[in-house]
Parts: structure tokens; sequence; C-alpha cells
């Protein structure tokens, strides 16, 4: 029990704060998400190396073959959303899109699985897609309306945000992909998420020389950034390179807790933490950011949650416990 509310804690300490330390940075940079990227990966590859791998002494339980597989897709999963906030995607959209992870599975599960769903599931999942496409179009409203200023400068803003929309929406298929592919070898090889978590972030480094000259040119940006004393320490450093280093940190312990959670507790329970978290992360960044949120963008967002939880069947859970707690009582 104490686990599994230390497990919840590191998630929603960890994700919450991890979201507004990428929100300070992608405001004073909007491009720099391929070196905050490069950070996570470097950092929680180091500590995999370490405690996981002993320095490549254990043999993988999953031969590595596979991981290069489900290494391309996670490395391309993860530059492609951090890379997409430079295309005038607003973080609160770049939230709701990635909560769209159920139908990109869905549809996936039905193609390459041959799944079947049953009639709730296939009504959460248009629920959620609905709500982002209600978020999705007020937030192109919004774009147009603040855009009017120059015709011509207004279509490029908008065609940037299209692209950036085309890349949130790939990068959503090819997660589901990668999920799929992932389930498929743990059905084979066993359940080996520590292993999994190291490799996702190790062998994928080499793939970062290809964006090296942008990671350079940010490092540099950053170290220009203002100065800033480190409380405690009393040393000064550039504010952008604390903010990546809270960034990569913060991450950790989100993944630390998700972690623990998929160990402990059923998916079911792990997908309500997560979404939660999400809309948590989701108010944060309205509130403390100030970032446009229109009532429809309200809706929008409230019929995607309604959608997440039909799908997860939380509300028949939440029956079931009621029900039983009814039935000990009038036995007492």
């Amino acid at each position: 029990r104490m686990n599994i509310l230390f497990a919840i804690s590191l998630v929603f300490l960890g994700c919450c704060s991890n979201v507004v330390f990428l929100e300070l940075l992608v405001r004073a940079f909007p491009g720099c998400g391929n070196i905050v990227t490069f950070a996570q990966f470097a950092f929680i590859a180091l500590e995999g190396l370490i405690f996981e791998s002993n320095f490549g002494r254990k043999k993988p339980a999953i031969p590595l073959r596979n991981y290069v597989i489900m290494v391309t897709m996670f490395f391309a999963v993860s530059v492609i959303n951090n890379y997409a906030l430079s295309f005038n995607i607003a973080m609160p959209l770049h939230m709701i899109f990635r909560s769209g992870s159920l139908i990109a599975n869905m549809i996936l599960g039905i193609i390459i699985l041959k799944k079947r769903y049953t009639i709730t599931k296939y009504i959460s999942i248009i629920l959620i897609s609905l709500g982002i496409c209600i978020c999705t179009i007020m937030s192109a409203q919004q774009l147009s309306s603040h855009t009017d200023s120059a015709e011509e400068e207004g279509l490029s803003t908008f065609v940037r945000w299209l692209v950036g929309i085309a890349m949130l929406t790939f990068a959503l298929l090819m997660s589901a992909r990668m999920g799929i592919f992932q389930e498929t070898l743990y059905k084979e090889y066993g359940k080996h998420s520590k292993e999994a978590l190291f490799y996702n972030h190790c062998l994928p480094l080499p793939g970062f020389l290809l964006l090296a000259t942008d990671i350079y040119n940010h490092a540099v940006l950053f170290s220009n950034s203002a100065p800033v004393e480190i409380p405690v320490i009393g040393i000064t450093a550039p504010v952008m390179w604390i903010y990546l280093i809270l960034n990569v940190i913060t991450q950790y312990v989100c993944i630390r807790g998700v972690f623990i959670l998929t160990t402990e507790c059923t998916s079911l329970t792990v997908t309500l933490v997560v979404t939660l978290r999400k809309f948590i992360s989701l108010i944060i960044s309205i509130i403390y950011f100030k970032n446009p949120f229109t009532a429809w963008h309200w809706v929008g967002t409230l019929v995607v949650f309604i959608g997440t939880l039909m799908y997860t069947e939380v509300w028949s859970s939440v029956r079931t416990l009621l029900r039983g707690d009814k039935k000990e009582v009038k036995k007492d």
C-alpha cells in the first residue's frame, strides 16, 4: 500500500513539475526540443548503464536486434514530439493531442492484432477523437486571429502549425505501433521494463549526432542565458541550464513512478493515475503560464477525459467496489 502511494506521489510530483520546466524552456527557446530530448536520454542511459546493465556486463534478456527495432521507433517518437513544439504548437494542445494514444492503440490493435472491442470502448474512442478535434479546431482559430496582421505571414504560421499537427499525429501512431511491438516482445520473453528503459535510451544516443549542430547551438544559447544564484550552494549558473537539469531529474522521477506503478498495480490504475496527472498538468499550464484556453477548449478536454475514463472502465470498477462495500455493511 505504501509503495503504491509513494509511486503515485512520484508520478504527480515528477510529471507535473517536468511539464512546468519544459514549458519554461520552450517559452524562452521554442526550438530547444532536441537538446531537451538528448539530455533526458543521456541521463537515463547513464543511470541504466550503472544500475541496470552493470557497465555492460549483464546480458539482456531480450535479444538486441529486437531492441534496435524498438529503439528506432522510440527515438523517432521522442524527437518528433519535442520538436513539434517549435511549430507553433501550444503546450496545452500538445498535452491533449498526446492523450489520443488510446485511439492510435485501438486502430493499430484492430489492424495488426485483429483485436475486437466492446461497444463502450468504441464510444469512448469516438469521444476522445471528438474532444481532440474540438481543441485542435479552436487552437487553429486562435492562431488565425493572432496572425491577422499580415496575410502572408499568417499563412506561413498556419502552415507551420499544420506541420506540427502532422508531426504529433505521426508520433502518436508510431508510439502505438511501438506499444504493440513491446507487447509481443513481453509475451515472448517476459516483462523486463528496467532493461527496456535502459536500451531504449542508450542505443539511440548515436542518432543525436544527426542533430549535433542544433544541440550545440542551443547549448550556446543556454550558456548565454541570465545567470541566477542556486540557493544553499551559492553558485551562479545560467538559468536555462538549471531548467534543463531540473527537467531531466523530474522526467526521471516521473518515469520511475510510472515504472513502480506498473509493477504494483493493474494497467487500469496506471491509466487512471496518468490521465489524472495529465489533467493537472494541463490546468497548471493554463493557469500558471496563462496559456489561451477558451470555453470550447474546456469542453474538448472534458470530452477527452470522459472518453479515457470510459475506455479504462473506471466507472464499472467504482460501481463494483461500492456494491462490495454495501454488501459488507448489510452483513454487519
